[in-house]
């Protein structure tokens, strides 16, 4: 399993030394200012050369911000649509990722964890978040655990909100300065997500669209095909031909679009896993963002 490399694009607050950029300052590497040291009565940042040129002779120390340590949250989405997968379902995929990101955020020294949601919040699938080496791998786990197909599977004929379930998630994280990773198909409809990010809006959120190579291409041959909403379990029968698969291509194309937009005008910038989770493109999707 491959980490990636991450970096706020933003100051961070907290009292706990990292390696992000943070507003408080400390024993840190990024002056600021100086200041008199009977302000700040610290002998070993004094700056013997700019207290001689002080014009009112005070002794000048060196104020400095400190790097901070950011919590890392996967917000995860559970709900029936994840089982769904060709090769592998997509909370494979999800399980994946979260592997990786525990694996990322101990290498840096970052606290990761993880809540989860289908209809309402999983509080059995909450993960705190704490600097162990083997919380990547607990949350994995518990993703890749049979016994959460089966009730996935349940939530199926619950026929609930995700949404529901996505906002009292997301309440558990609110006020909290941390990178939070919402972990996804979108496949509801994502304009009524405001307030759930609302409650997320001290939080750097990186949106992460999972889906299928089955759900982005249409089958080759023409013929009667059986449909079934993975989410509510709504069955359709159409007739594939041609123009439908072109549709589908086009209904898949103008979903991403606005995926794309929802988040762009929020200031988010969304991240698209198809297949498989790729550790590298993760870090870039983090470089463009740093540059």
């Amino acid at each position: 399993m491959h980490d990636f490399h991450y970096r706020l694009p933003a100051r961070m607050g907290g009292n706990r030394p990292g390696s992000h950029p943070g507003t408080s300052r400390g024993s840190g590497q990024e002056f600021i200012a100086h200041s008199p040291l009977f302000s700040q009565p610290d002998p070993r940042r004094l700056d013997v050369r700019a207290s001689l040129r002080d014009p009112r002779g005070d002794w000048l120390v060196r104020v400095t911000r400190q790097r901070v340590g950011v919590p890392v949250y996967a917000l995860c989405d559970v709900s029936a649509s994840m089982l769904f997968g060709a090769a592998r379902s997509k909370l494979a995929v999800m399980a994946e990722f979260v592997e990786s990101m525990g694996q990322s955020a101990f290498r840096v020294g970052d606290a990761s964890g993880m809540v989860a949601f289908d209809t309402r919040e999983r509080e059995d699938l909450l993960v705190p978040a704490s600097m162990s080496r083997a919380s990547g791998h607990l949350m994995a786990a518990l993703l890749r655990d049979p016994a959460l197909v089966e009730s996935a599977a349940a939530g199926e004929r619950h026929r609930g909100d995700p949404l529901t379930g996505l906002t009292e998630a997301a309440l558990r994280l609110a006020g909290r300065q941390s990178l939070v990773f919402l972990v996804s198909d979108f496949h509801w409809d994502f304009a009524r997500m405001d307030t759930a990010l609302e409650a997320l809006t001290r939080a750097w959120i990186v949106p992460i669209v999972i889906w299928d190579p089955a759900e982005l291409e249409p089958p080759t041959e023409d013929g009667m095909v059986a449909l079934r909403d993975a989410e509510n379990g709504t069955r359709r029968t159409l007739w594939l031909r041609p123009k439908l698969r072109n549709q589908w291509r086009e209904a898949v194309s103008q979903r991403r679009e606005a995926l794309r937009d929802y988040f762009r005008h929020r200031g988010l910038r969304a991240f698209f896993v198809t297949g498989g989770f790729d550790a590298d493109a993760m870090s870039e999707y983090f470089f463009e963002a740093n540059a």
